[in-house]
């Protein structure tokens, strides 16, 4: 997943990302794995990559209503938001 931070919300995207986001992929079955912030140049602001066991799994999360609330409420701090699912080599699926 990509985006970039609405500015001036900075602050409470923090406090959502650390209270309710990453706890929220968690219950649902998505490892964080990496998160990258950029600070300067062209690229997304941030670079979140989430991994689950297998392609079934995450498509069934991302159909859930619980994965919608969540991703409704970080689309109220972030812009440009994108989400893609790729299967790295070592057979997991990653968000």
């Amino acid at each position: 997943m990509k985006w970039d931070i609405k500015t001036g919300r900075e602050q409470p995207y923090f406090e959502f990302v650390m209270r309710e986001f990453a706890p929220g992929l968690m219950q649902l079955g998505i490892e964080p794995a990496e998160v990258w912030y950029t600070i300067y140049g062209g690229s997304p602001q941030m670079l979140t990559i989430g991994e689950s066991g297998n392609l079934e799994k995450v498509q069934t999360i991302l159909q859930s209503e619980n994965w919608k609330r969540l991703q409704a409420k970080l689309l109220l701090y972030v812009t440009n938001y994108s989400q893609r699912i790729v299967e790295p080599n070592n057979r997991t699926f990653q968000l």
